[in-house]
């Protein structure tokens, strides 16, 4: 689900996050996972399993696998691909422009 625009935010240059890998940023009191595969894109960083960081976890064909208990999901819809259906992480728009990565929060 993406969530209504209230304000572009800089969140990291554009060489902070290497491609195919995620890194974790706090945004107004969120904690969010920006993603580098295909372009940018970024989901809630915490896993609806036990609150677990889900941007180091290891990335392969557009899903993250959260590095606490191998749970699945999508960086571009952030739909959960097993154990729970139904289940999305919220999603934000994402932009590289010339002076870095910005992010719709």
């Amino acid at each position: 689900m993406k969530l209504a625009s209230m304000a572009w935010k800089k969140i990291a240059e554009k060489g902070d996050i290497a491609t195919g890998k995620g890194k974790a940023f706090k945004i107004d009191n969120k904690q969010i996972a920006i993603f580098n595969q295909g372009g940018y894109h970024a989901i809630d960083d915490l896993c609806v399993h036990q609150d677990g960081s889900i941007a180091p976890g290891k990335l392969e064909g557009g899903i993250v696998e959260c590095p606490l208990h191998f749970w699945h999901y999508n960086i571009k819809t952030g739909e959960l691909k097993d154990y729970l259906k139904d289940v999305k992480l919220a999603t934000y728009h994402v932009e590289a422009r010339t002076d870095g990565i910005y992010v719709d929060i």
